[in-house]
């Protein structure tokens, strides 16, 4: 891992500057600003173990590791946390049954099923890192274009728009203040305050479901001040790895835009990056399944507190993970954010699972895909379908399910459909920006904008 080199006087941006990420400033302000990347991924990253019925302290350890082992494989050069990946919240379901809040616990044999999916993921999304590495990134972007990444990123969303609602319904007083909460704060606050809209919405919803005698605290006063995280072995079925193996394909589209993203605010090319990007979230994936935590991806959310600042310095996200560790330890800690009740998780879910469909959508605007095209339109229309109605296939002992056929659906709709209309001359497709000639204004455009186009929080840039 490359060492930081101090920038400037260490306290000092001057306009139009930035931290690089092979850069420090002086470590108070490092240390400072690395606290800020932990609140910044706090209110996504417990939420995810909370509508799985993970154990949270053990989620948030599980992204501390991932996050060290992601900067050291990246050599230092490209600042990322790894924070929980919703793209995992269905599958989990599927394996667990697992209903949030519901007063059910969550069944010891099927976690360790769930998490021997998230290792298998994990181990798929290593492999095309390695793959990536050394053949090139350019094989993604042609098997998955705009209109397929779109569709694959909303359908996960809107597939567990069911699951939102069983929390709802068991508080919707609750849920329905959560969901205003995090509204109002969205649209009354700017910056850093704006981004942490999720995590202040849900303190709101809290507050309410103990002034209303929904929060059960004594699980609390039985845990420990310190000790390690409970750690979960985990097991295998093959059967169920259809389940998880769709979701390779979007953490493999969130990784490459981070690297994009991250180049474009930086202004250096990190492009070697990608296939190292892809191995370290896949590795610290399946390490996350095999201890019981959380699987792993990279946090957009940190991107805007990186825009806000303007440090990308990597040794800052070595703050965060040390920080998000030693919160690992304190069990209290863990358990009072395992009391946070099916209302509010219901209330902050409806807006999430909302946002990521919302998000593929947001794919489709930013690349201008053509829905008068039938190819596309065709694409997205029946893998959405697929997903919001949860098709369900068995093949053997193999299940596939509704994200599952959604998203191999999409790739081979596109495809074949493609195929055959150049081959009739029957296509309608438009001429991609990406074939312009390098360095026309079209192509920086399509740069850009493709390095903003993923990641599950990602909001437009803005100043504090």
């Amino acid at each position: 891992m490359a060492l930081w080199k101090l920038h400037s006087d260490g306290y000092t941006i001057k306009p139009g500057e930035v931290v690089q990420p092979g850069e420090r400033l002086a470590w108070p302000a490092t240390i400072g600003i690395g606290a800020q990347h932990v609140v910044a991924m706090f209110g996504a990253t417990f939420l995810v173990p909370l509508l799985t019925g993970f154990e949270p302290a053990t989620t948030l350890f599980f992204t501390g590791v991932g996050t060290l082992l992601f900067i050291g494989i990246t050599s230092g050069r490209l600042p990322s946390y790894l924070g929980s990946s919703f793209a995992f919240l269905a599958p989990i379901g599927a394996v667990t049954g697992y209903v949030s809040g519901g007063g059910k616990p969550l069944d010891s044999h099927l976690q360790s099923l769930a998490q021997g999916g998230v290792i298998a993921a994990g181990l798929g999304l290593a492999l095309v890192g390695l793959i990536v590495h050394f053949a090139g990134a350019g094989w993604i972007d042609r098997l998955m274009p705009p209109v397929v990444t779109g569709a694959i990123v909303s359908l996960i969303g809107f597939n567990l728009a069911p699951s939102a609602w069983n929390n709802v319904k068991q508080a919707p007083v609750t849920a329905i203040v959560t969901i205003v909460a995090v509204l109002l704060c969205t649209v009354l606050f700017k910056g850093l305050i704006g981004r942490l809209s999720i995590l202040l919405g849900v303190l709101v919803g809290y507050a309410v479901a103990v002034a209303r005698g929904e929060v059960n605290f004594d699980a609390i006063s039985e845990a420990g001040w310190v000790g390690l995280p409970a750690f979960h072995a985990p097991a295998f079925d093959w059967s169920l790895l259809g389940l998880f193996l769709p979701v390779v394909l979007v953490l493999v589209a969130e990784n490459v835009g981070h690297v994009k993203s991250v180049a474009a605010m930086t202004g250096q090319n990190l492009d070697d990056l990608t296939g190292r990007a892809l191995l370290a979230d896949g590795l610290s994936t399946a390490l996350a399944g095999g201890g019981g935590g959380s699987p792993t991806t990279t946090y957009a959310e940190n991107i805007g507190v990186m825009a806000a600042t303007k440090v990308y310095s990597t040794a800052a996200y070595v703050v965060a993970a040390l920080c998000a560790l030693g919160l690992s330890m304190f069990p209290k800690f863990g358990q009072i954010i395992a009391t946070i009740p099916a209302g509010v998780l219901g209330g902050a879910a409806t807006i999430l699972y909302g946002m990521i469909g919302m998000l593929g959508v947001r794919i489709w605007v930013q690349n201008r895909v053509d829905f008068s095209d039938p190819v596309n339109l065709n694409t997205a229309a029946i893998a959405m379908v697929m997903a919001i109605a949860n098709y369900t296939w068995h093949w053997g002992d193999m299940s596939f399910e509704g994200i599952a056929l959604g998203s191999f659906g999409a790739i081979i709709i596109y495809h074949a459909m493609r195929a055959l209309a150049n081959l009739r001359g029957t296509s309608l497709e438009a001429p991609s920006p990406a074939s312009a000639p390098a360095g026309t204004e079209i192509v920086e455009e399509a740069l850009d904008r493709e390095g903003r186009e993923h990641g599950w929080w990602q909001r437009k840039q803005q100043d504090l």
